[in-house]
């Protein structure tokens, strides 16, 4: 697979997490029925379906306990200087800290849909003409301080941050979130299909959720509308349910809550 992914040379989890990310889309392309290939069907159903396949690798994987359970040897081994005297748990708190941030791509998973609803809201203003694009930047800060408490000191870090727009993206950003609602109920239905899943990123045992993925979802390519794609899958409609469930439960056991 070819993809392509982010490079920070000081700051290991955009790195990291972002390649994550993007092997989770390209999963998804390539686990599609080769007889649909050149065909209307041969691609991913939905932004919303493709963004919960690499929100998913991207954190229930990779941001889990069991992942880092397995592989901060490997990480501490690659990256002596900076991780050989940090605790496993400290390092795996740190990844998941929840805290407010002026990049999007770079926030954490509790306050990652406040950006998204920021810029759904821009969008909606701007479309409707509530706003003019003179006017955005002040209004994108605006939002940043009332949903995370924080300015942008620069465009840079603020409204320009995404390339989105830039090529016509308008409507995309609100499949992030769906994609973050429906990572959490496939795998909730991927737990309760393969017992022991999670033990198994112990072992470094991938495959399992691979596979329940290639069936469930990544096979049809556009076969099944996104809605009946999520009920064959996990045999309900889209929920939030899961995904709260999921949050509350790993960030109650991370600080105590």
């Amino acid at each position: 697979m070819r993809i392509t992914t982010r490079w920070e040379p000081e700051w290991l989890p955009g790195s990291l997490f972002g390649t994550m990310h993007e092997m989770g889309h390209a999963f998804y392309e390539l686990d599609i029925a080769p007889e649909y290939e050149a065909t209307p069907l041969g691609g991913g159903v939905s932004l919303g379906v493709h963004e919960s396949q690499s929100r998913m690798w991207e954190n229930m994987v990779g941001r889990s306990r069991e992942f880092w359970n397995r592989y901060y040897p490997h990480a501490q081994k690659a990256y002596p200087a900076q991780l050989s005297g940090v605790p496993q748990e400290e390092f795996y708190r740190a990844i998941n800290r929840v805290t407010p941030s002026f990049i999007r791509v770079e926030a954490d998973e509790v306050t990652y849909n406040l950006h998204i609803i920021l810029r759904y809201e821009m969008e909606q203003a701007l479309l409707n003409k509530r706003v003019s694009v003179a006017d955005a930047p002040a209004l994108w800060n605006e939002k940043v301080k009332t949903y995370l408490g924080i300015v942008p000191p620069t465009d840079r870090e603020g409204i320009l941050q995404d390339v989105h727009w830039a090529f016509g993206g308008f409507g995309y950003f609100p499949t992030y979130t769906l994609g973050n609602v429906l990572a959490a109920q496939l795998f909730e239905s991927a737990e309760k299909a393969i017992p022991g899943l999670k033990a198994g990123f112990e072992k470094g045992e991938f495959a399992p959720l691979l596979e329940w993925l290639r069936v469930n979802v990544h096979q049809h390519g556009r076969r099944y509308l996104p809605r009946d794609l999520v009920k064959k899958a996990t045999g309900k409609a889209l929920s939030t349910d899961a995904y709260l469930k999921y949050l509350t439960e790993k960030f109650s056991a991370i600080y105590g809550l």
